[in-house]
């Protein structure tokens, strides 16, 4: 079973316009992007999934593969689904690395991988990392997720949760913006309609897990710096 990576990458960001090409220490994001992806050891093939000519003419000017995709895709999940069913269609587990993720873990990438071709019913997984600081707790910027004793995940919110009433020592974990796929899983998500979690939370996972399905969380080592806003360049480069 072959697997996949692909960056949806899209350049009407409405806090950041312009995002993926924006220079980091030099280098556009999406390249970044790329250069940490080309690391990885346990995948076959990575491209960027774009709708916008001058990310796609980037990407390829770089020497990367890249996809145009449909102006109506409306997630980077619809974007994946595209290219797996138009370009794709001998390719079995597909990772989700998101294109403002430019210190994602290639170690990570690979864990997620190997899992998924590890685990025949396995569906959908992604990652999580054990958050420490209150400001980041109380952000809602960074999604948290909580999960069961055996890894799935029970739910994900950009609230603090568990919300903890009588202060007993608790974890909380960050979700990380990196998901894996099976290829008929891929297939009937995009199909279907977004849920009501999904609508409030802006969280397309939810749709999953309103719909019965399960979703493996797997707590990565490394954390890793998301681009969200122009002030977040400054922390990615602080931290390269």
């Amino acid at each position: 079973m072959k697997t996949a990576v692909i960056i949806p990458s899209r350049y009407g960001s409405s806090r950041f316009p312009g995002k993926p090409l924006a220079l980091i220490k030099g280098k556009p994001l999406i390249l970044r992007v790329l250069e940490r992806v080309k690391k990885c050891k346990k995948v076959d093939f990575f491209a960027v999934a774009t709708d916008d000519k001058r990310i796609f003419e980037a990407v390829k000017s770089f020497g990367y593969n890249a996809f145009m995709t449909p102006e109506n895709c409306k997630s980077g999940t619809d974007r994946i689904a595209f290219v797996a069913s138009k370009f794709l269609k001998n390719y079995g587990v597909f990772i989700n690395v998101q294109g403002d993720e430019p210190l994602i873990d290639p170690a990570l990438i690979d864990e997620l991988s190997l899992e998924m071709k590890k685990n025949k019913k396995l569906e959908f997984i992604t990652a999580a990392f054990l958050l420490k600081k209150a400001e980041d707790i109380k952000n809602p910027n960074i999604v948290k997720v909580v999960f069961d004793k055996d890894g799935y995940a029970l739910y994900f919110s950009r609230s603090p949760i568990p919300y903890n009433r009588d202060n007993v020592k608790v974890k909380y974990y960050k979700h990380m913006g990196i998901y894996g796929y099976k290829k008929d899983f891929l297939a009937n998500f995009a199909k279907s309609k977004p849920s009501m979690l999904e609508k409030a939370e802006c969280l397309e996972q939810l749709r999953a897990l309103e719909n019965g399905k399960k979703i493996k969380i797997v707590v990565a080592k490394k954390d890793s710096v998301g681009v969200d806003t122009p002030e977040d360049v400054l922390k990615v480069e602080k931290y390269l």
